[in-house]
């Protein structure tokens, strides 16, 4: 089978909505060529960092890279690709040069490159990212780890809106606590919280394909009987309460519902949200704090906001 590389050279601001678009068009994952990977200052804790080589990785700006099967749709999937990345500039995100590009690749050689870009990750004093193809033993009893496949969803839990995400999980979720996960993508916040002791935790996606893959990655991490994976369009319809509201996705779309998050959160309880840009943060933040919710702690990483709400 052939695929279609698609490059685009782009924005670290635009990484997480052309991230999204890439998903919605079919792409199995997502690389992400950063060039602030070089100069980097990082613990080698298991010995996963490797020499880069400069010539990956564009002199500015954020090259992302998806594959997509190549079938006889595949030139019109381009052109909607590169419509709704242009349209994204309505939402005031700069997408920097957004030049795209194409290249066809042999199954074999994509199977391949996926691999050299995934290596174990410690994210935070508990949790460990290992790739399912990977061989690794636990460097502490106490470390929790969560296997992710990249061919089965975008994203590898490594992003810091994920990373901030998961620490705030970290210091919010008691054993026996019900979660709701709002806009789950792999599944991996719900992994975490269910690791994390919670009793139940519903995660929710508006896309079918993201239903399927956060699915199978429950499976994989063994917490199906904690984790109900749900088609749903942000919070409408849910009947229950939670201890936990976490929702990783576009300032936007958190505009949205953070009502709604305040009639499903439980008094006392935590609203998480994260994937919030530095131009975005005030406005969420006037928007949660309306909702009757007070901010507890704002992390930041990166150019990136996340912040962790409690409802008053």
């Amino acid at each position: 089978m052939k695929w279609t590389e698609i490059s685009i050279h782009t924005t670290n601001e635009a990484v997480e909505p052309i991230s999204n678009i890439l998903h919605e068009a079919g792409a199995s994952g997502v690389v992400i060529e950063d060039p602030v990977e070089l100069t980097k200052e990082r613990n080698d804790w298991f010995g996963e960092i490797y020499d880069l080589n400069p010539a990956d990785y564009p002199e500015v700006g954020v090259m992302i890279k998806a594959y997509l099967p190549v079938n006889s749709f595949i030139s019109e999937t381009v052109d909607s690709i590169k419509q709704e990345i242009t349209n994204l500039t309505t939402f005031d995100i700069d997408i920097g040069n957004n030049q795209v590009s194409t290249t066809e690749v042999k199954e074999e050689d994509w199977a391949t490159a996926w691999k050299k870009y995934y290596n174990p990750v410690k994210i935070s004093e508990t949790f460990t990212i290992v790739p399912t193809w990977e061989d690794y033993e636990r460097v502490s009893s106490d470390e929790l780890i969560i296997e992710l496949d990249p061919g089965m969803a975008f994203g590898t839990g490594t992003h810091p809106t994920t990373v901030m995400c998961i620490q705030a999980l970290e210091k919010t979720v008691q054993k026996g606590d019900d979660v709701v996960d709002v806009g789950t993508g792999s599944g991996v916040l719900s992994i975490a919280a269910a690791l994390l002791g919670a009793q139940t935790v519903t995660a929710l996606d508006l896309d079918e394909v993201a239903v399927e893959s956060a699915r199978e990655n429950v499976v994989l991490n063994k917490v199906s009987d904690i984790v109900e994976v749900r088609h749903g369009d942000l919070l409408h319809g849910l009947d229950k309460q939670a201890d936990v509201v976490v929702a990783n996705i576009l300032a936007e779309v958190i505009l949205r519902f953070t009502k709604d998050a305040a009639k499903i959160v439980k008094q006392g309880g935590y609203f998480i949200t994260s994937g919030i840009i530095q131009q975005k943060k005030q406005e969420v933040k006037d928007a949660i704090q309306a909702a009757g919710f007070s901010i507890e702690e704002t992390l930041v990483m990166e150019d990136w906001v996340a912040f962790v709400a409690r409802r008053t």
